[in-house]
């Protein structure tokens, strides 16, 4: 398992910007999740993403648990950071 902690910076609609991350979550195999604010939820479930609140500035942990997980966190990771 990885975690990184990330600070989000996303400048366009936030709504667009969690169906994109849904989306790249899905290319891979690991389980990923978001924390934020004692919230944890999976990056793959466009439900779980839309009630995970983050703004640009603030800080989540993307973690990874499976056999591409190195990458799943690193491309996660670049996405929030812009």
């Amino acid at each position: 398992m990885i975690s990184r902690d990330v600070v989000v910076n996303l400048t366009h609609d936030t709504e667009r910007a969690m169906a994109e991350l849904v989306s790249l979550a899905g290319e891979f195999t690991s389980k990923i999740h978001l924390s934020y604010q004692n919230k944890r939820v999976n990056a793959k479930s466009i439900m779980g993403v839309m009630t995970l609140v983050s703004y640009s500035g603030d800080a989540i942990t993307v973690t990874a648990e499976g056999s591409d997980e190195k990458e799943a966190v690193e491309a996660i990771s670049t996405f929030f950071a812009g």
